[in-house]
């Protein structure tokens, strides 16, 4: 049981501002150049607004804004509100791929809290890799840390038809290349895609992350689902303002709320919400800051019963402006309880138990959120398989796979990375049909390098134009929480380190058997010996730069991907005053 500390007493910044000698007068004399009055640096918390904002991240453009609301709260409550900008990974702007720069951020965003007088902290994200990467650095610092997202972006239409971020740019994309939309009218959908402000509208990744913060009590109640350029975002801001504050006094930690229960929860409410696989991988990477032992075997455990009851693109056919009109993510989280399967008593930062914040809210809209006889899927946990194709584990989200490809066998047609697969996919003479399992390789942590979105490659028009729309897909890939399919994805070991998937061929067999759990390259174990003895990398490794140190230090997907050097370590808050 959380136990509150004392209050008053002397906070972490007063190592800056407190006292009369030369260092403190050093660091708060410069502080005053900005117009602060004395009084400001009495011992009050110092409040740190991590802000992701960037013009080059459009999901995260209107943070600025919401970030003086932030101020507001902090400023109401007694507090000393400091807006820092940190590092920003935007999943549309980085290359080779904002995976690749999760970690970096994590390690800067850490350091930034680590090295300057913050008491606690605001984390203002919003975009994919934004929400984990400050989670990760603030669960290894573990002061006062609070969550608030943008939010998502609002609906999208084009012509009478309901357009989701990314789901729609991924279902064009295929009409085109099947002759049923023409590039003009492609471009002419563009503009109807990004409508407002905000993350993607879908259950993709950011909505998911966003889902998985909530879930995992870092933030307020209802934080989830409220659009960016609704006013409630805003009100739901300054709260979180408010709220950081009082945390402070009370020394509640990210420590205290990200426990093993609380995986476990956001575990079951991804499989409930059809949440993004890229929940695993974040989710796997943040346990490992706070020293907890989650594993791909929680995610099968925990979410293989549970129902995807929330009717949103990419599984389903509405979007997160309808999703929070319905009630949000506070509604799946009492269904969850009502069920038996979340933990009530996880605490959260409003320093009410989970259940306490959730049990007396409605469901406003029932073909939304569903009620579990009619769930999308009635086993929508991500499901993790095992092989000797994929030994450490891969995953597959069924909520969006084909149910009749669930069990398959078919001939591998190989793709050795995404430049052979952009080389051969559209050339009429590729020998592959809509029974064959597409492989990709050399595309996870350290092979793309950074595990870059491509696990869900597109289908090649010879079969597109059979009208066929799914296939099945293997790889050591992601896959965008916006995209759809029959995928399997985070293949473990990867290609690159000499995975056994790295050693397949055209034309061998590969069984997949996702009710009993298996992925399967169908070779006699003496011949797959003998090929993984004699393979040789073939991607080029970098010399210099974050680059090498991410290809010398990540981890394999099944364990997070997180730098081996920064997992289940938190260390001292506090350090030497070099003045």
């Amino acid at each position: 049981m959380f136990k509150k500390a004392e209050w008053p007493r002397k906070l972490r910044s007063q190592e800056w501002y407190g006292g009369t000698s030369r260092d403190v007068i050093y660091h708060r004399g410069w502080m005053k150049n900005q117009g602060y009055p004395h009084d400001l640096f009495d011992g009050r918390p110092v409040i740190g607004i991590l802000n992701t904002w960037s013009d080059m991240t459009p999901c995260n453009g209107h943070l600025r804004e919401l970030a003086e609301k932030v101020k507001a709260g902090i400023w109401e409550a007694g507090g000393f509100p400091m807006e820092v900008p940190v590092f920003s990974a935007s999943e549309n702007t980085f290359r080779p791929t904002a995976m690749m720069y999760r970690n970096l951020a994590a390690l800067a965003v850490e350091e930034a809290i680590r090295g300057q007088p913050m008491d606690g902290c605001v984390l203002l994200v919003g975009c994919d890799k934004t929400t984990p990467s400050l989670i990760m650095g603030a669960a290894s610092v573990d002061l006062p840390s609070i969550v608030v997202t943008g939010g998502p972006m609002l609906n999208g239409y084009f012509r009478g038809e309901r357009v989701g971020s990314g789901t729609h740019l991924w279902k064009f994309s295929e009409m085109v290349k099947a002759g049923e939309m023409t590039q003009a009218e492609f471009l002419e959908a563009e503009a109807s895609m990004s409508r407002s402000s905000g993350t993607c509208n879908t259950m993709g990744t950011a909505s998911t992350m966003a889902s998985m913060a909530e879930a995992l009590g870092m933030a307020l109640s209802g934080n989830a689902a409220i659009p960016g350029v609704d006013s409630r975002r805003k009100a739901m801001a300054q709260l979180t303002g408010r709220r950081i504050v009082q945390m402070v006094k009370d020394d509640l930690k990210p420590s205290d709320i990200m426990t093993k229960q609380a995986f476990e929860n956001a575990i079951r409410t991804n499989a409930a919400i059809g949440g993004s696989t890229n929940a695993v991988i974040h989710l796997l990477a943040m346990a490992g800051r706070v020293g907890i032992d989650l594993t791909l075997d929680d995610w099968d455990r925990c979410g293989r019963d549970v129902p995807t009851i929330v009717n949103l693109m990419p599984s389903g056919k509405y979007l997160m402006e309808e999703f929070f009109y319905a009630g949000g993510l506070p509604v799946v989280l009492k269904r969850l309880g009502e069920a038996g399967i979340l933990h009530r008593d996880a605490l959260t930062v409003s320093g009410e138990t989970m259940w306490d914040e959730v049990k007396d809210v409605v469901n406003w809209n029932e073909d939304v959120i569903l009620p579990a006889e009619k769930a999308l899927t009635q086993s929508g946990g991500i499901v993790v398989l095992r092989g000797n194709l994929a030994p450490k584990g891969a995953v597959l989200k069924p909520s969006a796979a084909s149910p009749h490809l669930l069990t398959h066998r078919g001939r591998a047609v190989v793709f050795e990375d995404i430049d052979d697969y952009k080389a051969k996919i559209n050339d009429d003479n590729l020998d592959i049909d809509e029974t064959c399992v597409m492989v990709m390789k050399n595309c996870g942590p350290k092979g793309y390098p950074g595990m870059a979105e491509v696990g869900n490659m597109g289908l090649p028009p010879k079969v597109l134009k059979k009208g066929i729309t799914d296939m099945v897909r293997i790889s050591d890939a992601r896959m965008s929480g916006t995209a759809y399919g029959t995928v399997v994805l985070h293949t473990s070991p990867e290609a690159a380190v000499g995975g056994p998937l790295a050693v397949v061929q055209n034309g061998d067999m590969i069984e997949m058997d996702v009710p009993n759990r298996r992925l399967h390259l169908d070779i006699p174990e003496a011949e797959l010996a003998r090929r993984l003895a004699a393979w040789q990398p073939n991607h080029d490794l970098p010399t210099s730069g974050y680059a090498w140190l991410h290809q010398q230090h990540v981890q394999g997907a099944d364990t997070g991907a997180d730098l081996d050097f920064l997992k289940g370590c938190r260390g001292s808050a506090v350090g030497k005053d070099s003045h």
